[in-house]
Order: structure tokens, then sequence, then C-alpha cells
């Protein structure tokens, strides 16, 4: 049994006595502290750890603002190889390219079956993407004048062809010549008007004039007065071209 404690006067505490100290101890319970002294000691005890995860927050945060986000991406065409002018077209010299949305615009092919077997106007470097106007056909006029026509025009020198190339632009000149081969004045038809193909360049026959007589045409972009002068020329003379520069 124990002793309890005397007062002053010489008389014990009662034997249900408790001291304010005992009683709030009695009362706490174990392990329940406040949780931001169990925050703070959890990170007293893993302070590396701690320091670990909030760096990996930080470096995650990060990446995410600086990477762009994902655009999104259509298919179009693109040499596979350098490709001379002239060359027909196959699905082997094309590669399909995802490229944004922007960088396409009207006239570019999407579709190997919309370039197979048709004839390069002009030379096109490996991952150059492909166009209606780089194709022997129609694209050649595209962002010519309203009213501009590709006439062919045979010329006297077939030679001579080895000397321009599509985009060059020229005058085209009519010498005429009476029955005994001597010389009239020469006239020019057509002022600085564009090169679009010619027969140089190991072109194929067939691929776009419909003819197997290939040596020494060129077709060049002509407005509707510059066409009905340069249509069936070449019956009254000899054609000859003069390179010009840009006007």
């Amino acid at each position: 049994m124990p002793i309890l404690p005397r007062r002053r006067d010489g008389l014990r505490f009662p034997t249900n006595f408790r001291s304010a100290s005992s009683t709030r101890k009695v009362g706490r319970r174990p392990g329940k502290r406040p949780l931001r002294l169990r925050v703070a000691g959890w990170l007293s005890r893993n302070r590396r750890l701690a320091a670990a995860l909030l760096l990996s927050a930080a470096a995650a945060i990060t990446v995410q603002q600086i990477t762009p986000a994902p655009l999104s991406t259509v298919t179009a065409l693109a040499a596979a190889r350098d490709l001379p002018a002239g060359t027909a077209v196959t699905e082997a010299d094309l590669a399909r390219v995802q490229v944004p949305p922007g960088m396409v615009a009207d006239g570019f092919l999407r579709e190997g079956a919309a370039a197979a077997g048709k004839q390069l106007a002009a030379p096109l470097r490996k991952g150059q993407l492909l166009t209606d106007a780089q194709l022997l056909g129609p694209g050649l006029l595209a962002g010519t004048p309203p009213g501009s026509a590709a006439v062919p025009l045979r010329m006297a020198d077939a030679s001579s062809i080895q000397l321009v190339s599509p985009g060059q632009l020229v005058n085209v000149v009519l010498t005429s010549a009476n029955g005994f081969d001597q010389q009239g004045p020469s006239e020019v038809l057509a002022s600085a008007v564009p090169v679009l193909w010619t027969s140089n360049k190991g072109a194929q026959s067939g691929q776009w004039l419909g003819t197997t007589e290939t040596d020494g045409l060129i077709v060049v972009a002509a407005n509707a007065e510059q066409s009905s002068r340069l249509a069936g020329a070449s019956t009254e003379g000899k054609l000859f071209f003069v390179l010009v520069g840009p006007p």
C-alpha cells in the first residue's frame, strides 16, 4: 500500500488525490501529437528523401513547361532521293512524311498515285515536298496570270536546248526565209516568257506532249496575245530563243 504524503497540518492527503500534472499525463493519449509536429518530425528524420522528392517535382514541372504540346500533322509526299528534271516518277522515288498542316498548301500531293508515271519539270532535292507545279501538266501554269497558256515550240537549233532550263526567261525570235534559203528580217514574237519544260535533262518522249518527236522542243508560258503569235510560228520560219533576265 503506497504511503500517502502528509500535509503541513500532519494529516495525509486522501487516497484519490492526484496532482494536476499527473492528471494531464493520464488524459493525453500516447502517439497522438498534432499533425504539424508529426510532419515536422518526419521531415527531420527524412531530410534527404524530402529533398529528393522536391527536386523531382520541380524537374517535372520544368519539363512540362518547356516541352511544346504535340502538333497535329498531315501526310505529304517528298522526294526519297535527289531527282533530276525529266524523271518519270515512281512510287520508289517518293516518301510519305508527316508535316504540320501549315506547310501543306494547295497543290501539294499526298498520294503516290497522283504523281506516279508523271514527269518532273524541275529537279527535286531529297526531302523536298512535291507539288503539281513540279510535274508536267496543267500544274506548270500555277501562279501565272489568268488566260496564260503553255505553248510548245520547236527550235531550229535542237542542240541549243541544252542551254536553257525550266524557269529561265527567253525571247522567242522568228527568222523567216524565202524559197531560196535567203534569211529575212528577224521578229521577236514574245518577250521574257518563262520556260516551263524542255526536251533536254533526260526528258522521256510522250510524257506530256503525246508525241515521240520531242527533239528541240521547249514549252513556254504565254499570255493570250503571245500565244496567238507563237502558235504555228515554226511553219513560217525558224525559231530561236534568246536568254534574258527578269524585267
